[in-house]
């Protein structure tokens, strides 16, 4: 067993030494990146992949909707998106709505590429995971009924 731990101990020191300090620790100082901002760089760059129809689950979007409608009051770029930060790295959670007839496998490779890319080159934080739950499949006319629904009042 002690050749085994002997063998080990190179190699993870090694590692350590590969990694040194990243772009966020300096002679100068330390960055430090709050994990809103890594949530909403997530969010952002899954919102740009095609076939996204949107984030959260539906109370995220419902509240969401109620929100819109609030004159001054801005959607949230980090709905539907939960991140763990540490000092070097990041993982991502996703849950999101896809539109019917896109391939849930192609689109979720997708966004984790661009994810990734994403918080990488914007945080500079390693990505570690991305893992996607897709709650909901939006199916094109739902919307418009339920606007048909609310716009005939009691009253005409």
């Amino acid at each position: 067993m002690t050749n085994s731990t002997a063998a080990k101990a190179p190699s993870q020191s090694a590692e350590v030494e590969k990694t040194g300090t990243g772009a966020l620790e300096s002679s100068k100082g330390a960055t430090t990146i709050a994990d809103t901002v890594v949530a909403k760089v997530a969010g952002l760059a899954t919102r740009e992949i095609s076939g996204v129809y949107d984030l959260g689950g539906g109370a995220a979007r419902a509240f969401s909707a109620i929100r819109e409608r609030i004159p001054g009051a801005t959607a949230s770029a980090s709905q539907g998106v939960s991140v763990e930060v540490g000092e070097k790295q990041a993982a991502v959670d996703l849950q999101i709505l896809v539109e019917y007839g896109v391939s849930i496998a192609d689109l979720s490779r997708a966004v984790r590429r661009n994810v990734i890319g994403a918080v990488e080159q914007i945080t500079g934080l390693e990505v570690v995971e991305v893992n996607i739950n897709v709650s909901d499949v939006h199916i094109p006319g739902d919307d418009e009924d339920e606007d048909a629904k609310s716009d005939t009042g009691r009253v005409q």
